[in-house]
């Protein structure tokens, strides 16, 4: 079995950059998404599995600092900043708002791969080709996509249900919006559905369904899934 390669997000404005960029981190061995602006760069958040955002600061509309702190609303993505705004306090500032690493234009490729590297080895990869979820003794499989008890007694889901467990479990700890699950899930699931189907896979895997241990809701944010 090949190992999967880090799926990197590349947000720069600059439509030469962002070309290069992903050119020269393909070919460094990195599988390469890149986005124009925020908005862009969110829709790829929502659909996929990250394993790290290069996030410029200076882009029309939403700027790299405004973007970095809607994703740490919501995920725990390893953010490094590329700009050309390269004063300590920029730097500070980037920073505190969550960045794990800050490298001011211009830069080497190579400076740029490394510090990647080094993010990723503290941040291991989500392989969820294999990835079992444990709910105390109950275990889901996110491939066969099988709900099992202790005894290994298969416990049936619906088919959104599974849904449901793929994508909270592809990004455990991350906070997603009623609004966002719906769109996840598809056509014809609005909130109100969501909540529903929360509500009835929660008696699945929880010991106790009304004060749940694993599939969390956030007040005012949403619902989060932290599997042991």
């Amino acid at each position: 079995m090949t190992e999967e390669k880090p799926h990197i997000l590349v947000v720069d404005d600059d439509t030469r950059l962002r070309s290069l960029l992903g050119r020269f981190l393909r070919e460094q061995g990195f599988a390469v998404s890149t986005a124009k602006d925020a908005l862009q760069a969110d829709m790829f958040l929502n659909q996929y599995h990250l394993d790290l955002v290069v996030l410029d600061v200076m882009m029309p509309g939403i700027n790299g600092f405004e973007f970095l702190k809607k994703i740490r609303l919501e995920s725990t993505v390893p953010v490094l900043m590329l700009t050309a705004m390269g004063e300590t306090d920029n730097r500070i500032y980037g920073l505190e708002q969550g960045a794990d690493d800050y490298l001011p234009k211009p830069f080497e490729p190579k400076e740029l791969v490394l510090r990647i590297k080094n993010i990723l080895k503290r941040v291991p990869l989500k392989n969820t080709e294999n990835a079992v979820l444990n709910f105390g003794s109950i275990v889901y499989d996110m491939a066969s996509k099988e709900l099992k008890n202790v005894t290994g007694e298969v416990i049936h889901i619906t088919n959104v249900e599974q849904q449901l467990l793929n994508v909270l479990g592809q990004k455990a700890g991350q906070i997603f919006t009623r609004e966002k699950l719906a769109g996840l899930l598809g056509a014809g699931n609005n909130p109100r559905s969501v909540d529903v189907q929360i509500t009835r896979l929660r008696k699945k895997i929880e010991k106790d369904s009304k004060n749940p241990r694993y599939l969390q809701t956030i007040r005012g944010k949403g619902y989060m899934l932290l599997p042991e």
